[in-house]
């Protein structure tokens, strides 16, 4: 599955990213949504149709990054109309977790440490840099002194291995 993930990554990626970036407008917004495909096609290997089932990957990966686009539109427009009722809503509402949630919470936190510490330390890196302080693939390339592509596959790369350590997949 990673071997036929990693082929269609390296087969579709530009492509995905031109079909993308045509219709978001920005390159970092374009570059999400197409990692945000493979990990979704990747997923799919655990559900109902697997993987290998699909007869035409490159048709399907472009479903998902044309649905992916349309989502981010959606959610670009709700945000922007119910962004005043979601702050309200969040200072109403008493968000203090439990004490079950409060442990709960600690030890996925501490199965997430340890997955990370189990990445090698560019892979942990590049999705750190980019999931935490928010940092475009571009920079975190630059930073990191790989390519664009190469922080894609870091961080597809750390995803997975973080979701197989914590169990969704």
């Amino acid at each position: 599955m990673a071997d036929d993930l990693d082929s269609l990554f390296r087969q579709y990626h530009a492509e995905l990213q031109r079909l993308a970036f045509r219709r978001v407008g920005d390159h970092d917004v374009a570059a999400d949504v197409v990692q945000d495909a493979f990990l979704r096609y990747a997923g799919m290997a655990c559900g109902e149709r697997p993987v290998q089932a699909i007869e035409n990957p490159r048709f399907f990966l472009w479903r998902i990054v044309v649905n992916l686009v349309a989502d981010f539109g959606r959610g670009k427009v709700r945000r922007g109309i119910h962004d005043s009722i979601d702050a309200m809503a969040d200072t109403l509402a008493d968000g203090r977790p439990t004490p079950e949630q409060v442990a709960e919470s600690r030890q996925r936190l501490a199965r997430l440490r340890q997955a990370l510490e189990e990445l090698p330390p560019q892979c942990r890196a590049a999705l750190l840099l980019n999931r935490l302080e928010g940092l475009t693939h571009a920079e975190v390339g630059r930073r990191l002194g790989i390519s664009s592509s190469m922080v894609s596959k870091h961080i597809m790369r750390a995803v997975r291995h973080c979701a197989r350590r914590l169990g969704w997949t």
